[in-house]
Order: C-alpha cells, then structure tokens, then sequence
C-alpha cells in the first residue's frame, strides 16, 4: 500500500490541536456556545450519483450493481488515487489512527488521511478512538484519502462530476476527492461494514441503540427525518449510538464513536440532550449563525440538511462501552405521508422481513445532493439502501434469524401523518405521542394488552395504550371522510405491491405484507 508524502503532516493529533488548526486554517469559526461552525460549498448532503465500487473478482458476484452501487474499473481507481497523492504531495495533511465497530472482533482498522483539519476532527468524533498501542499495519488495516479541494476530471478521471467517492473492498481503500461534506466519510466506512459483516454472520444495521435501567437494549430503524437520532437520545435511557450497529449472536455493538445529529428546528426543549451535546468542541456543518454568533436552526438557506458531530462523550448518559445486549424491543420508524398507517403495531417475524426489505417512509430535507425538496415517498431497502452493497435478501433473512434467536418483538411506528394525508388536512403525531407509543414498546406493555387487526394492513394494534389518546391508535379514527381514508390506504399499498415486486422472497414473507381489498 501506497504511502502519501506531504508539505507537512500531523499525525494524531488530539481534538483540540485539530480545531485549533481548522480555526488557524480559516476552515469554519466558532459559533457562540464555542462549536465550530463550518460550510460545505455546494455539496450539503451525499452525492449518489457520484459515488463508486470498484468492480474485480472478489466484488463483481458479490455486491448488486446498479443506479446505487456503481461499478468503475480498479485502472481508472488507481489511477485517481495516484493523482490524490500527487495532489497532497505539497500541501498539509492531517493523519488520525481510529478504527470502526466497538466489538474487537468485528472491528476495522482505519487510517484517516485528510487535507482539512476538521475533517480530521469529524473523523475522530465519528469513528472509534483506540485506547490500546497495536500499530496500524498496512496490510489489514483501512485507508480513507481525502482531499476536498481537489477537482476531478469527468473525461480524464472517469467520474460522473467534479467529486467523487469510490470504495475498493480489495484493496481496503475509500477515497473521497471534490467532497467537502463530511458524512461521506462516516457513510464509506458503514458500507464497508456491511460488505463484510454477513460474512462474520453479524447483522449490519441503519440503526440508533439505547439501554434501559434495567439492562434491556433496544434498536431504532428509520431513515433521515424519521425520528431515529430524536426518540434514541431518551432523557430516560443510556445512549448507545445514533445510527450504525452490528447485531451478533451474542448482542450489539455500536460502529460509531460519535453522533451526526440533524439539526433542522432544533429545539432545547423536544431535543434536549442533542441541543446540550452542540456545545465547544462540537461540529456543525451548514447550519446559520447570526451576527451574534448564535445558530439559527430554523433557517435553511444552505440546506435542510443541517448537522452537528460530537462524541458520544458529549451525552452525559450513555454506555460507555459502546454496546448493549440482545434486544427485546426492534423498532421500524416510517413517515407516513399518506395518513393511514396506525401510530404502532406489532409485526410477525414475517411482516418484520416485509417492512424491513421495503423500508418505506416519507423523504423528509433528503440528506442526498439532487434529491427533489419537499416530501416525497420513498422506499430504501433495509432503511439504508444506499449503503447495503450485498443482495437485499442476505440481510433480511439475518435480521429473520436475529429476531428468532433474541425472542425479539417488532414495532412498526409511524412518526408522520395522521386524520389525512400530507398537505390534505392530515396533522403530523406529535413527540409527545410518539414518545408514549415508545415507551409503551419498550416496557413490554403492549405484549399484554388487547389486540384488533388493521384490514388490507393486517397489522395487530394495541386497542390501549398508557397515556395515549385511544382515538389515534386507529387510523380510520381519525379521518373524517372514510372513504379518503379507503382512497389512501389503497395507493399505499399499490406503492407497496410495485416495490415489493423487485425481491425473491418465500411465500410466508410476501403474503406477510398489506393486500389490495381483491386479494383478499
């Protein structure tokens, strides 16, 4: 493995050296509870259509290519490489020694060469710290290269633009160029953890982890606006991670070291421990600062997708070894834009690897460049599609086996719509509700109260729930025009039955999902 030669380099720095020379460097400024403050150019979120797998022998079987996982040739790979190390040759660089996943069996070494120093610093909040003095060696070990300042060539470099991401799974490289946006590096890393987990039998998962008092560990699927980050960082639970865990037979363990909080109409009073946790030391990436100093998480000038990175040592309750046992309680987010899902049910085994393969929910200030604004409906294999290089059904069938081993109960929650759809008299549920259904999930209550059946659905939900007004609870409840409600639920099951039409799956899992009423 090549090594790179620079104008200077700065090798392990700690968090502070590194945002002083970001400060020095004029890489961002400190906002007025002491964060720094940074802008990520026109890129604000992750670039899809730029982002590459190198396509060998050891991949080309292996990962589902196609629009998300694109293949480029190993020539036009190293070829870029080369032109990024002669790229750094003169300038600073920044080296950090971290690795990913907290489980020392599972876990990943990684060299973190960077040309900004808050890059270096996002990387050392995101990825493990290492408290043990094993050297890095070259031969197992990862190596993300970094250079966002550098533009690529379409014709000459073999990219979509002047940015590109490309992973090479064989010769354990990421290399970002033209990539201002720091969660490309954490999201690279969380692909690579998905290629080889299913080989360690560990199931890989687009999930935030927290523990109760007593122990019981519990997992939040969902993607970007879901409420996964929100409703994990529970004032009255231990915070594990926020939004990359392995799952093995013997329980789950974070990949991350740090946080990547949204920061969209952050509040001290709904996010509490996220607003504490963005204070000196803290990232923010794109979010307005007033003349003051003072952040304004309303504004979205730059971008919805606004963010801030922290160590998980910024949360004061956590557990502070980054993993938890099997859990009990599995919880699949979905914002439903539509209106007619019920705000919790419970789910078979099957319906788990149903709702798991679809990963259906509402685009809400989409984290892609390009994604069109508003909201939208969307379906992303596993909640993290563009992250699951492997067929869909390896990791479906994981999770099948998981939740058999753990004894584990699902819950399908709807954070999104309710009484309407989105933009036709439809309101969205509140924290506070969601906030009950979860708690309720997570005591185990609702494993003992009386059920009924959602038609067309075919989901169990709860006829009570403490603290919970009992006419939500029921979608058609709350609509005021039932046959709407009929109209709805119809053109999301259609969504469904066309998505859903990509996999081959036993017949137990496709019969576990929602029918059209002449089907049934």
């Amino acid at each position: 493995m090549s090594k790179v030669t620079s104008l200077k380099t700065y090798v392990d720095l700690n968090t502070e050296a590194l945002l002083q020379m970001a400060l020095k460097r004029n890489e961002g400024r400190l906002s007025k509870s002491g964060a720094f403050s940074t802008t990520t150019g026109k890129r604000t979120g992750r670039s899809p259509k730029d982002r590459f797998i190198v396509k060998d022998a050891m991949t080309k079987d292996t990962v589902t290519w196609g629009g998300v996982n694109q293949p480029v040739d190993p020539v036009v790979f190293n070829a870029l490489w080369q032109k990024t190390e002669n790229y750094l040759s003169d300038k600073e660089v920044f080296i950090s020694h971290l690795k990913v996943g907290a489980d020392e069996k599972e876990s990943l070494r990684v060299k973190v060469i960077t040309e900004m120093a808050w890059h270096n610093l996002f990387a050392r909040y995101l990825f493990i710290n290492l408290s043990d003095p094993i050297p890095f060696d070259e031969k197992t070990g990862w190596t993300i290269l970094s250079a966002p300042n550098l533009a690529t060539d379409p014709e000459r470099d073999g990219t979509s633009s002047d940015g590109a991401v490309m992973i090479d799974l064989s010769q354990r490289k990421v290399l970002l160029v033209g990539m201002q946006y720091a969660g490309e590096m954490k999201k690279s890393m969380f692909t690579v953890m998905n290629y080889f987990a299913p080989e360690h039998d560990v199931l890989p998962m687009h999930c935030a982890a927290n523990k109760g008092e007593n122990g019981d560990t519990a997992l939040f699927f969902g993607l970007s606006g879901t409420g996964k980050t929100t409703l994990s960082a529970d004032p009255e639970r231990y915070l594990i991670g926020d939004d990359e865990h392995g799952w093995s037979e013997t329980g789950v363990f974070n990949f991350e070291g740090g946080c990547y909080a949204k920061c969209i109409d952050l509040s001290k009073e709904k996010e509490p421990i996220i607003w504490n946790a963005i204070r000196a030391g803290a990232i923010m990436e794109n979010v307005v600062l007033n003349n003051d100093g003072e952040p304004d998480y309303s504004d979205t000038r730059y971008t919805q997708n606004t963010r801030a990175a922290y160590p998980l040592e910024f949360i004061e309750k956590r557990v502070s070894e980054n993993r938890g046992g099997l859990p009990k309680a599995v919880l699949f987010l979905t914002c439903d834009l539509y209106g007619v899902l019920p705000p919790i049910a419970l789910l078979t085994k099957e319906q788990a690897a149903y709702y798991f393969l679809s990963g259906y929910t509402a685009k809400v200030g989409s984290t892609e460049v390009g994604a069109p604004s508003g909201v939208s409906v969307t379906f992303s294999t596993c909640f993290g599609e563009p992250f699951f290089p492997r067929p869909a059904t390896v990791y479906a069938k994981l999770l099948m086996r998981r939740v058999e081993h753990a004894k584990s109960q699902v819950y399908l929650i709807n954070t999104g719509w309710t009484g309407g759809a989105y933009g036709e008299g439809g309101v969205r549920f509140s924290i506070t509700t969601t906030r009950a259904l979860v708690r309720a999930a997570l005591s185990g209550e609702l494993l003992n109260v009386e059920m009924k059946t959602l038609k067309r659905f075919n989901l169990r939900i709860p006829s009570s729930v403490e603290g919970v007004d009992l006419a939500v609870l029921d979608p058609r409840n709350c609509w005021p025009n039932k046959a709407a409600y009929e109209e709805k639920s119809e053109t999301l099951i259609r969504h469904f039955i066309q998505n859903f039409k990509q996999y081959e799956v036993p017949d137990d899992i496709l019969k576990a999902g929602p029918v059209l009423e002449e089907d049934t």
